[in-house]
């Protein structure tokens, strides 16, 4: 199926997220949407699976206007998303998930869709288990779980909005292998991404975004550095790192067991210093989420002792924790970070300490439009925080945090962030370290952590299996670690 977009508006109010955009793509083309964070690119894509209106232009299928209004009739005409955050439903089954929006009556032949889910899952080499509960796997197979669903709907048209983003490397390739499997059958593949290596290893042509409008483009073989000028005007500078000298010991954790994720945590020792930056390698599942959420009072230790500045914190809750300087930012946005629905100006009004049964409006109005313009946040104080684009939110989460801190707790802080998004928000908290705030933070991508950590823990099987200096290891040796050999 051909796709063509004519003209794409999409206004929310002042905010301009889309501004006459142009796009085409071919039956059996792997088609790259390249930007920064903030660009419009889901917008742009939410817009063509029927999840969001356009202000104004034209969408057609095979060159005829196309008017449709929710993702059930996208998908009617073969078009489909495979969003950031899998839709889905984690208490269900793999098989009961695959089942949805394609049952009829109150018996299901449930033998039919699994011969079904089987002849997909092989086809395209994932390795699914359909009695498996969902909330027991990766987000790697839950992309996996999604894409079959869509298939075995019909879709001709296939976007995926930063899918490499929190997979494991041997997931992404098994994603990408699927993707040229389904081009190669004349199906259209969109992807979404700011990651030039993914754009570069799959798509036959890139379209690109920077603030709202196109660009530019290009078709393989592709220059990296003019794909750079596209996105950003002028290639980005990473920020230094901290070089603050640790200082007294501010969080203490001896013998550690805790329940969470594949693995759990398993007789963790770690030591973490005033002014220092820890970063958390490691694959998804394997003790980091556990180790961060111990360390804020998110989650108790099952056995051992966790100190904090001195003091034990044996059975104390998170805000015992807040109450010592510990903040928690979390990676998952809109789950645990930010309330869907609720605008930026009711989030100041729950981050207020003030003891009043009635809420101070004018303050938290006041509150958020100050933060809006510090934090370069691209929404309004009347934005709902699911208008914003991912590194919006981020900056949203990021303006929640106290002005001085003891313990910043960073579970995978620039999560499906562009390269510019990134520095910024690592510029942001650096200011932290000149106040010898501590900072752990963990992220699936290795370079980032040896561009701004001072000391890496590497997280395998529920266990801290290695620690280094940042500055004395590279790539493939904390690679090897986090695959379990040492």
């Amino acid at each position: 199926m051909q796709i063509e977009l004519q003209e794409i508006h999409k206004y929310y109010g002042p905010v301009k997220a889309n501004e006459g955009v142009d796009l085409k793509v071919l039956p059996g083309e792997i088609h790259g949407i390249l930007g920064e964070n903030g660009a419009g690119k889901s917008t742009l894509m939410k817009i063509l699976a029927g999840f969001s209106l356009p202000t104004r232009g034209t969408v057609l299928a095979d060159g005829a206007v196309v008017d449709y209004r929710d993702p059930a009739r996208a998908a009617d005409l073969g078009i489909g998303m495979l969003y950031q955050d899998p839709l889905d439903f984690p208490l269900l089954t793999v098989l009961d998930n695959f089942m949805l929006g394609q049952t009829e009556g109150l018996n299901p032949q449930r033998k039919s869709f699994r011969l079904r889910f089987a002849d997909l899952s092989e086809a395209l080499h994932f390795n699914l288990k359909p009695d498996a509960a969902l909330n027991s796997m990766t987000i790697g197979e839950r992309q996996q779980l999604e894409i079959i669903r869509l298939m075995s709907l019909g879709i001709q048209v296939l976007i995926l909005d930063e899918p490499t983003t929190g997979i494991s490397s041997t997931q992404k390739e098994i994603l990408f292998n699927a993707l040229k499997k389904l081009a190669a059958e004349g199906k259209s593949i969109i992807l979404v991404s700011h990651k030039l290596e993914d754009v570069e290893a799959l798509c036959d042509r890139v379209t690109v975004l920077r603030q709202g409008k196109v660009t530019g483009g290009m078709d393989r073989p592709f220059d990296s550095r003019g794909l750079l000028e596209m996105m950003f005007g002028t290639p980005p500078v990473f920020p230094p790192r901290c070089a603050e000298t640790p200082g007294k010991e501010v969080l203490v954790m001896k013998q550690v067991y805790g329940s969470g994720g594949r693995a759990g945590l398993q007789d963790c020792d770690a030591v973490i210093r005033e002014g220092e930056v820890v970063g958390l390698a490691g694959l998804e599942g394997s003790g980091q989420g556990v180790f961060l959420r111990i360390a804020g009072g998110l989650k108790p230790a099952r056995r051992g002792s966790v100190s904090l500045l001195g003091s034990d914190m044996h059975a104390k809750n998170h805000h015992a924790f807040k109450q010592r300087g510990v903040s928690f930012l979390p990676a998952s946005r809109l789950e645990e970070g930010l309330i869907a629905g609720m605008r930026i100006t009711e989030h100041f009004a729950l981050q207020s300490n003030q003891q009043h049964f009635l809420v101070r409006w004018p303050e938290a109005l006041q509150q958020a439009t100050r933060q809006i313009e510090k934090f370069q946040i691209k929404g309004r104080p009347d934005s709902t925080v699911d208008e914003l684009s991912g590194g919006n939110q981020q900056r949203l989460l990021l303006s929640f945090l106290p002005a001085d801190p003891q313990l910043l707790l960073l579970e995978n802080p620039t999560r499906g962030l562009d390269i510019e998004s990134v520095n910024w928000v690592w510029q942001h908290l650096h200011t932290y370290c000149t106040q010898r705030t501590s900072i752990v933070f963990s992220s699936p991508e290795l370079d980032e952590i040896l561009m701004v950590a001072d000391r890496v823990l590497v997280f395998f099987n529920g266990r801290v299996i290695k620690e280094v200096d940042a500055a004395k290891t590279d790539t493939q040796e904390l690679g090897r670690a986090v695959a379990g050999k040492i």
